[in-house]
């Protein structure tokens, strides 16, 4: 099992202490691209891919562990886009 697959499964485990930095490879892997939602988007970002519905996130800070509202989100959106499977 290689690293994709390593983090796509921690994901789906939902756990407290996933990291925006590993949300970032994971959606990398996937295709996606980082984008700030604008010149003042502050801690929000876009992640964009070919024909598929954009993600939005909140960038955590000072910490870079994402809220656990944040993890269910992303693997809602993932799942809804057809990228990883249920």
């Amino acid at each position: 099992m290689g690293t994709k697959e390593k983090l796509i499964e921690r994901l789906r485990r939902k756990p407290k202490d996933f990291t925006f930095d590993e949300a970032v490879t994971v959606l990398g892997f996937l295709g996606y691209s980082l984008h700030n939602k604008g010149t003042t988007s502050g801690s929000r970002v876009l992640f964009a891919a070919p024909g598929r519905t954009p993600i939005m996130l909140h960038k955590p800070h000072p910490q870079k562990v994402l809220k656990s509202y944040a993890v269910e989100h992303l693997l809602e959106k993932l799942i809804l886009n057809g990228d990883i499977s249920k």
